[in-house]
């Protein structure tokens, strides 16, 4: 199966640098609304299949576009949601950037036992990720697109792809809509095939304004 991760358009909170990742959360910027207008063409070349977006208000509106030009449903699923910053929510700061993706990072290296602050550890947030990654490949398509978020793709992506580390992960930004794309299965495993940091659509400033979830982390 090919695996297209792709990050949300960019919203008000990403601008203001926060840690925003509770429901429903915000809607998308006007630049955001057309990052991810320019979705369809951008991703015009692949065979999507089937389409996935979390629960959160931003993911749905990035992938509307998409679903519109591939005539498919989004398939609205909790377990692609944003890594869930706990204690640490709403925060702009560094120090709480610094140790929201050093959590979610130890996650990757394997202490999927360590807690973000007031939140959830490595193996729920690993494992809402990794069922609906199984559920896309129980469809049968041959490529399927999932809208998700910064710091869940790049934490998953490190955990699950046999060619990608933390290190390369903590050091590559994760612009809004920017996106991975992976070859595999959940039972053969994951390769990364293309890591697009940049996004597909307008960049605006980045990735200043793509908020600490798409940043590289702070020390990489």
């Amino acid at each position: 199966m090919r695996l297209l991760l792709v990050r949300h358009g960019q919203t008000p909170s990403n601008l203001k640098h926060l840690l925003d990742t509770g429901a429903p959360g915000p809607g998308l910027t006007p630049l955001g609304q057309e990052q991810a207008a320019a979705l369809p063409e951008a991703l015009a070349t692949e065979r999507i299949g089937a389409l996935f977006a979390s629960t959160l208000v931003r993911t749905q509106l990035t992938a509307a576009p998409l679903a519109a030009a591939t005539g498919l449903e989004v398939r609205v699923r909790d377990g692609l949601r944003e890594v869930a910053a706990g204690d640490l929510e709403m925060r702009g700061d560094e120090d709480a950037a610094a140790v929201y993706m050093s959590t979610a990072f130890a996650w990757s290296a394997g202490d999927t036992g360590r807690r973000m602050p007031g939140g959830e550890n490595g193996v729920e947030a690993l494992g809402r990720f990794d069922a609906v990654v199984a559920e896309a490949a129980r469809t049968g398509a041959d490529t399927v697109a999932m809208v998700s978020h910064g710091a869940m793709i790049r934490t998953w992506v490190a955990a699950r792809a046999d060619n990608v580390d933390v290190e390369y992960a903590a050091d590559h930004p994760l612009g809004n809509t920017g996106v991975v794309v992976l070859s595999g299965s959940p039972d053969r495993g994951w390769r990364a095939l293309v890591w697009e940091g940049r996004p597909l659509g307008p960049e605006g400033d980045f990735p200043a304004d793509s908020g600490p979830a798409g940043e590289a982390a702070p020390g990489a």
